[in-house]
């Protein structure tokens, strides 16, 4: 029985830190209810040492739904299942946001009530908050998280990205910078803590610095179609309209929905993840234009879209 508990402990805290909720103290050594569980806990966590795809996130659903379906009160499987959802929203990536969102509300509500001091929970709470675009409210679930391991890489970006729709936006490069600083070679977010400081230099217009960025952000996470919008607005302040064109034709491409349909109404890009939380209707992240000087030499000032941002 000692053994089967240290193992349990063992796969709670891979799968915690796949998740980006890093876990310590006696929260950690929480038993999972179900040890049958273990084993989709365990590929959903290989799952995640990928970069996201809409299959990634589609695979990894699947094997926390066994989970919970093996004990349907489990505050962990819940938790977890609540964040994924959530992020597969905020990333785009979801075929049935109002389903996915609804369910990780409902998830993260329960498990909260049943674990109400797991790092799991709240942060699997914040999730469903940033999801819904309730940004303020989402920063105390996130700080709980790291009340509980002030190394929490994904919870520093969470609460950057949080910051910059509220109003703080200075706040939000050095948030992520730790983030990064924290899991430098993560294989699922890295393509998005890079997207979150390009957007925040984008919305500066500090278009070179933000091409930089994005342009790492693509190489990470290609089939993030956020990353790629982002790209296409930064490449047209620019004045690279070819290369502006093809980055929209890809991220129209990836879309879920056709927030995306013409540059001129790309909308949305406010998370998770990252950039992408936000309702592609009116009333989210919009569109204003500004001059910008163009990055190659001899280049003039042109006008052309890019992104402000501001919240309904």
């Amino acid at each position: 029985m000692g053994d089967m508990l240290v193992l349990q402990n063992d796969v709670t805290s891979r799968i915690a830190v796949a998740l980006g909720i890093e876990l310590i103290g006696r929260e950690a050594a929480r038993p999972n209810e179900n040890p049958d569980a273990l084993d989709y806990f365990f590929r959903a966590s290989d799952t995640l040492s990928k970069p996201p795809t809409r299959e990634i996130y589609a695979e990894v659903i699947d094997l926390l739904e066994r989970a919970l379906a093996l004990d349907p009160r489990s505050p962990e499987a819940q938790g977890r299942l609540a964040s994924v959802l959530a992020g597969r929203v905020m990333n785009n990536m979801s075929d049935s946001t109002t389903a996915d969102l609804e369910r990780a509300k409902a998830l993260s509500e329960r498990a909260l009530a049943s674990w109400p001091r797991s790092p799991i929970a709240h942060y699997a709470k914040g999730q469903a908050l940033r999801a819904e675009r309730r940004y303020a409210e989402a920063i105390p679930e996130y700080e709980a998280v790291l009340a509980y391991n002030p190394n929490a890489a994904y919870s520093f970006f969470n609460i950057g990205q949080c910051k910059l729709v509220t109003g703080s936006i200075d706040e939000t490069i050095p948030l992520t910078e730790r983030a990064i600083r924290l899991s430098p070679r993560d294989p699922f977010a890295l393509g998005t803590w890079y997207l979150q400081i390009g957007f925040v230099h984008l919305l500066q217009s500090r278009t070179n610095e933000a091409l930089i960025w994005l342009e790492k952000a693509r190489s990470h996470s290609p089939a993030h179609s956020i990353i790629r919008a982002s790209l296409a607005s930064a490449y047209a302040l620019d004045g690279e309209t070819d290369r502006a064109a093809v980055e929209l034709t890809e991220a129209r491409r990836l879309s879920g929905d056709d927030r995306f349909s013409s540059l001129v109404r790309l909308r949305a890009l406010g998370s998770y993840g990252v950039m992408g939380t936000e309702d592609p209707r009116p009333g989210g992240i919009h569109l204003s234009r500004r001059p910008a000087q163009s990055r190659h030499a001899g280049g003039s000032a042109h006008r052309c879209t890019s992104f402000s941002a501001s919240t309904s």
